[in-house]
């Protein structure tokens, strides 16, 4: 079960890799598409300026920045992302309730004052590239990750945020503990047959979505196909059987 009924909706292409001119460039072949991410390569290099230049094409733009400061920083990044367009808007849960708390208030604030809907905030839980091991013995955390980002999804319910960003392999657990409209956003999305890059803990597209995912996060299977609007069409044929 989903928010969205159509495929679209659930997919996320992300733009990384790209120059702000290819990006835009690039979304101009996707028949369909809905969402797309801007991370912190492409904001790096294209700005504010490039959240506005997709949202003008009609796109709705996830801001994956990841924010983890002290809670007056993260308040005013938000503000900003929020005055921008930004759509959803991403924060490390591990800043703690406070910085969260702040942030999600000053985007409210700052969607107010451009006069647009506000954004969606979502916690970043675990990072998708860790894998258990060295993720307990590299933080030294005894605790393992799945009681984590439970625990940090959590924490970012109460704070008032709309949903987590998660790997699809905490999804259902996750899904049991947080009903809809709480958004569950999972990136470590590979279709069948894609190879895994630097990720560890992925799924199928389809698999994501029925453990109780709300979008699904999906890049070099699409940017770097052979064939990206194949790719791209075969992903949400994927979604709409599901």
């Amino acid at each position: 079960m989903t928010l969205f009924a159509h495929p679209a909706e659930k997919l996320i292409v992300a733009l990384d890799g790209m120059k702000p001119s290819q990006a835009v460039q690039f979304t101009s072949q996707l028949s369909g598409l809905r969402w797309v991410k801007v991370g912190l390569e492409l904001f790096v290099l294209g700005g504010p300026q490039v959240v506005i230049e997709l949202r003008d094409r009609g796109l709705r733009v996830f801001l994956d920045l990841k924010l983890h400061d002290i809670p007056a920083t993260m308040a005013g990044a938000c503000r900003r992302a929020a005055s921008i367009g930004a759509d959803l808007i991403t924060l490390h849960a591990c800043a703690g309730s406070k910085a969260l708390l702040a942030a999600r208030l000053a985007a409210v604030q700052g969607a107010e004052e451009a006069g647009i809907p506000p954004p969606t905030l979502l916690g970043v839980t675990v990072l998708t590239s860790w894998e258990p091991k060295p993720y307990a013995k590299e933080l030294s955390m005894s605790q393992p990750i799945n009681e984590r980002v439970e625990g940090l999804a959590n924490m970012v319910a109460s704070a008032g945020l709309g949903g987590c960003v998660c790997s699809p392999l905490e999804v259902a657990n996750l899904r049991k503990l947080h009903s809809l409209p709480f958004e569950l956003v999972t990136p470590g999305i590979r279709p069948k047959g894609s190879p895994l890059n630097d990720q560890e803990r992925v799924m199928s597209p389809c698999d994501a979505i029925q453990a109780g995912a709300s979008r699904l996060v999906v890049g070099r299977p699409i940017t770097c196909a052979v064939d990206p609007v194949e790719a791209f069409s075969q992903c949400c044929r994927e979604l709409e059987r599901c």
